[in-house]
């Protein structure tokens, strides 16, 4: 079920995503008069499809939901009909064709400008950044940072929750900042602040950068007291009720919810010897664990059961961030203008070397991506809609012959020297485009495996 859930997810991304990528060049076709034959979500073989009569737009959803393209009218491609030569694309000027091909990565980023403005207006509900454990001999620690500090500010930007706080410093750190000033509220109310010296090898790559950082958010010592339970799941087949406190399991004493949840996990179709109380009355139950297998090929104990949090932990903990529609304006063009710019920082230090490949993600990272961020709610799936439809704006900007931004390239030469580039030039380079990008994705791909093996 959990691959499943991953796999939807990861689909209607992808279809979003792609369809407002071509409406873009579809839409400047249209009012620039190139006539469109097909306006494809998907490939493969035609499931739906609609076309109101043989001069018009076929509009086709096809069975692999992991593309799409707009067809127009253009004599390179075949015969072209006299009456429609005069819409035929490679007979426009440049200014339209260049228009056309740019709006698909335009539409991408306006898009995301969407997404974040919606998540900004409906508001998030977050995590106070509040340390907990920081790690010996962590850039963290070296900068003076404790357990119970609650980070307020990074480089004189607010940082309300903890999300945000890890946004500004991998921020920063991408930014090429090497000292990043962190403002903090000790668990005295005293107002100070610390730097975290960074080194190129601390950035070469996130995984590397939050090693090497040490910050953990506050956890509180949570009391082992069953919550809600599923209908079928182990905990209630065993006889646990809600409001029950786990005394011991085994013989071993058992203090708080999240050495409970470990011992579980460790014991899957294990027979468990638990001791709990229940209305101030001790009771001895038998528990097994059902065995569940996880994305990455583990097992872990599952019981179907949740923990009892007093409302005022959580309350105390909790802080919601939101913008007025009109303040969430401005804020939505920085936030897509910052994560452009972020990914072509990150793609031109891959580029010489001073940052990992090992940042690439392909299709099996940002499918997981997709399911883990539709788990945590509809905004966090928004925010992460929003990141892939930047990436796949500036992505398809960069120039590679194949993407769109490959096709602006050898318009700007047009218009250079004052006439296209032969159509022999441009194969040999789309060929070659198409090997870097084949390549690329290959390489992506074995990263991928990699994490997911690992």
């Amino acid at each position: 079920m959990e691959t499943l859930h991953t796999l939807f997810y990861f689909t209607v991304a992808i279809a979003v995503l792609v369809a407002f990528h071509e409406l873009g060049h579809f839409w400047v076709a249209r009012k620039t008069g190139v006539k469109v034959i097909r306006f494809s979500i998907g490939f493969g073989k035609s499931l739906w499809s609609y076309q109101k009569s043989p001069e018009h737009t076929e509009f086709v959803i096809a069975a692999i939901p992991l593309g799409g393209y707009v067809k127009m009218v253009d004599e390179r491609e075949g015969e072209v009909k006299p009456e429609d030569l005069p819409y035929a694309f490679n007979r426009q000027p440049l200014w339209k064709r260049t228009a056309i091909v740019a709006a698909g990565p335009v539409f991408n980023l306006l898009l995301a400008i969407v997404f974040f403005w919606i998540v900004m207006v409906v508001g998030e509900v977050g995590m106070r950044p509040v340390l907990g454990e920081v790690a010996a001999d962590s850039l963290a620690a070296a900068a003076g940072l404790h357990a119970g500090d609650e980070i307020t500010a990074v480089n004189q930007k607010p940082t309300l929750t903890w999300v945000m706080a890890l946004d500004e410093l991998f921020s920063s750190a991408i930014d090429g900042e090497r000292d990043i000033v962190v403002n903090i509220k000790t668990p005295d109310d005293q107002q100070q602040f610390r730097v975290i010296h960074l080194s190129d090898a601390d950035v070469k790559s996130p995984e590397i950068l939050n090693e090497r950082l040490g910050l953990k958010p506050w956890m509180p010592v949570i009391k082992p007291i069953i919550g809600k339970l599923t209908e079928d799941g182990a905990a209630r087949q065993a006889g646990l009720e809600t409001g029950d406190l786990i005394l011991s399991a085994d013989g071993q004493p058992i203090t708080d919810w999240q050495e409970w949840v470990d011992y579980v996990q460790a014991r899957p179709d294990v027979l468990i010897k638990l001791m709990v109380e229940r209305h101030d009355v001790q009771t001895r139950l038998l528990l097994t664990p059902r065995k569940v297998e996880q994305s990455d090929g583990t097992f872990l104990g599952k019981i179907g059961a949740g923990v009892d949090i007093p409302e005022e932990l959580i309350s105390s903990m909790q802080v919601e961030y939101r913008l007025s529609p009109i303040e969430a304006i401005p804020a939505a063009f920085e936030k897509t203008g910052f994560y452009a710019f972020s990914t072509l920082k990150m793609i031109g230090k891959m580029f010489i070397g001073s940052a990992s490949v090992e940042n690439l993600s392909g299709p099996i990272s940002i499918a997981q991506y997709a399911g883990q961020s539709a788990e945590m709610g509809f905004t966090a799936f928004l925010k992460f809609l929003g990141l892939i439809s930047v990436s796949l704006g500036v992505l398809n900007l960069l120039p590679v012959p194949v993407l769109d931004g490959g096709h602006l390239l050898f318009y700007a030469v047009e218009a250079i020297k004052g006439s296209p580039l032969s159509d022999r030039v441009q194969m040999y380079f789309q060929q070659l485009g198409m090997l870097l990008l084949m390549s690329l994705m290959a390489l992506a791909v074995f990263l991928d495996l990699g994490r997911l093996f690992n």
